[in-house]
């Protein structure tokens, strides 16, 4: 672990708060609450990602969240995320993410996705569902240690993933693999180089047009990616944009429901009386699964890039001017939500929460996201009564992904 200073002790001016380490190693908390304090709207001069304002206050991530007229999402003024066009752009890879655009190229392109991901859509995979599920429990040792994180939180969303894409089953982790590269940065954990990074994106950009290719010309079908080929919002995509689309859609997929599934376990087990609420009253899971993607809050942060002069609380922000809204930071605001830094499975209303953004951006497959995490604890708690954590995680190095890349655990049956 990196030794990193008090966060009281640092010049305000030269906090950083997108520095990956400080997520990797869980220190990023106090830093957060010292800004939404003293500066809920802060102005970081010098960071990897360049200048950026911070937004660290729940109703000012919701004001501009939700403002498509100040403030856009344009890959050619930034992209969604800080440090885009060095994931991307500057190092040889043509990403167009549609999370990267704004109306009404953006509308278009998501209307293409929602079918699949609707409400009603979303109802009829939940057998599916369950029976994935429930075949990946009943294959976890009882009584010995093992990691969550490989065995139900990334097998699970990854079986989810391939059924929603008709990918081949028996390369399903290749899926896995380039969520991974794709919101990672050499020397962080997972890619070595820029060149590798950008070897494994191409891989996946040639995999999946080979599979476009045969769904274009074979019989019509109901997956996400025969569903793009249908749309006339997305059957026309240019390369960058069918890669951005691809890399939006599995790292949407993956990492987020991935990610809460583990923090629900580390959640129950930091807090053991919520967990005897939860087996006293399994009914409780309806509420529990929001409250975990609140706690946990799988997407750190969203960006903007400011396309005209405007005001926000005290800050004079100008137009061009970057900004991160940090919903890892808004999930805490106890101005808007109550003990925000506890985990209470039965709280009032329990959606109120950053995790999944707001307006034209608001997450456009959240209906699923949260039905794999009800149906994964239902079936948890038909088998076993207690997830037990066996020692500290271990976390991935990203201010993008709050997630986490290894948990011990032992199961006790009932």
């Amino acid at each position: 672990m990196t030794t990193h200073p008090d966060p009281y002790a640092v010049p305000l001016d030269e906090i950083d708060v997108s520095n990956p380490r400080l997520y990797q190693d869980d220190v990023i908390g106090p830093y957060f609450a010292r800004l939404r304090e003293e500066a809920p709207v802060h102005w970081c001069a010098r960071s990897a990602y360049g200048p950026y304002w911070s937004i660290t206050r729940y109703q000012d991530i919701v004001t501009v969240n939700a403002d498509d007229t100040r403030v856009s999402c344009s890959y050619e003024l930034g992209g969604h995320i800080l440090g885009y066009d060095t994931m991307f752009r500057s190092h040889g890879v043509d990403a167009r993410m549609f999370q990267s655009t704004d109306p009404p190229v953006h509308t278009a392109q998501r209307k293409a996705i929602a079918p699949i991901v609707a409400r009603a859509s979303v109802r009829e995979m939940e057998a599916r569902i369950r029976a994935l599920c429930g075949a990946i429990l009943d294959d976890l040792p009882v009584g010995e240690t093992f990691d969550w994180v490989e065995r139900l939180s990334i097998e699970l969303t990854t079986q989810v993933l391939a059924m929603l894409f008709d990918f081949p089953w028996e390369k399903r982790r290749l899926l896995t693999r380039w969520s991974d590269v794709a919101v990672s940065e050499p020397g962080f954990g997972i890619v070595d180089s820029w060149e590798g990074r950008r070897q494994e994106l191409e891989d996946c950009f040639a995999t999946f047009a080979e599979l476009w290719r045969e769904r274009a010309t074979g019989k019509p079908r109901s997956d996400l990616l025969s569903l793009m080929i249908q749309s006339e919002g997305t059957r026309n995509l240019s390369p960058g944009e069918f890669l951005g689309n691809l890399i939006n859609l599995i790292v949407g997929g993956n990492d987020t429901t991935r990610n809460s599934l583990t923090g629900g376990v580390i959640a129950l087990n930091r807090y053991p009386a919520e967990y005897d609420k939860l087996r006293a009253n399994p009914a409780l899971v309806a509420s529990m699964v929001p409250e975990i993607i609140r706690w946990q809050t799988p997407i750190s942060h969203m960006a903007r890039t400011a396309v005209q002069d405007f005001r926000l609380g005290e800050a004079e922000i100008k137009a061009g001017d970057r900004i991160a809204m940090w919903y890892i930071s808004g999930n805490r605001d106890a101005r808007d939500i109550t003990a925000p830094e506890d985990f209470i499975i039965d709280r009032d209303n329990p959606r109120r929460h950053l995790s999944f953004g707001f307006g034209t951006h608001h997450c456009v497959g959240y209906r699923l996201g949260e039905l794999q995490l009800q149906v994964a604890w239902e079936e948890i708690l038909k088998r076993f009564r207690h997830v037990e954590v066996m020692g500290e995680p271990r976390r991935v190095c990203s201010n993008i992904i709050h997630g986490y890349s290894a948990l011990p655990v032992r199961l006790h049956p009932w």
